[in-house]
C-alpha cells in the first residue's frame, strides 16, 4: 500500500490550522471525549476510512474505553453495551453521514431523540463534529493514507499524548 500524497498537512499546512480549530469548537461539556471518539469511529466504519477507523479505536481504548463497546460500536443497535444517549448520537452520525441514502436524511423522530438527550449547544456540537469527521474520512480516503502512519509523526505523538488526535 502507498498513499497518494505522504502529508496531506505539510503540502497544506494553512489547511490543518482550521480543521484543528474547528475540532476545538466542536468541543461541548456535554458530550465526553469517550462519545465524540465512538462518533468518530462509526462514521470512520461507514466511510471505510481505515486511517480514522484506525486512530479513533486506538483513542478509545487508551481513554479507558472496553473492548466490547469498540469492537460493537459498528453493531451499536444489537449490542447491549450503548446507553440510550450514546445510541441517540450514533444514530445521529448514521444518518448525517449518509445524507443520499433517504428522502428525509434525518428524520424528526430521529432528531427528537437526540434532542432528549442533548441540549441545543451539545447538538450543534455534534453536528459539527460529525461533519469534520467526514471531512478528515474523505480526505485519508481519496488520499489513501496508510493506518496507523499517523502515530509516526512527532505532531501525533504530542496530540495523542494530548489526549486529542487529528481526525
Amino acid at each position: 500500500m502507498k498513499a497518494r500524497i505522504t502529508n496531506l498537512p505539510g503540502i497544506l499546512p494553512k489547511a490543518m490550522q482550521p480543521l484543528l480549530a474547528l475540532g476545538k469548537a466542536a468541543e461541548n461539556d456535554s458530550i465526553s471525549r469517550q462519545l465524540r471518539e465512538m462518533v468518530h469511529l462509526r462514521a470512520s466504519q461507514i466511510n471505510g476510512c481505515s486511517v480514522c477507523v484506525d486512530m479513533h479505536a486506538k483513542m478509545l481504548k487508551r481513554s479507558g474505553e472496553s473492548d466490547e463497546r469498540i469492537f460493537t460500536v459498528a453493531a451499536w443497535r444489537d449490542a447491549p453495551y450503548f446507553t440510550p444517549a450514546e445510541r441517540a448520537a450514533l444514530a445521529l452520525t448514521e444518518a448525517v453521514t449518509r445524507l443520499s441514502d433517504r428522502p428525509d436524511p434525518v428524520p424528526d423522530e430521529l432528531w427528537a431523540e437526540a434532542a432528549a438527550h442533548f441540549d441545543e449547544p451539545a447538538l450543534a456540537a455534534l453536528i459539527l463534529d460529525i461533519a469534520l469527521i467526514n471531512v478528515w474520512n474523505r480526505l485519508n480516503v481519496a488520499t489513501r493514507q496508510i493506518a496507523g502512519e499517523w502515530e509516526k509523526s512527532p505532531e501525533a505523538r504530542k496530540l495523542v499524548e494530548a489526549g486529542t488526535a487529528a481526525r
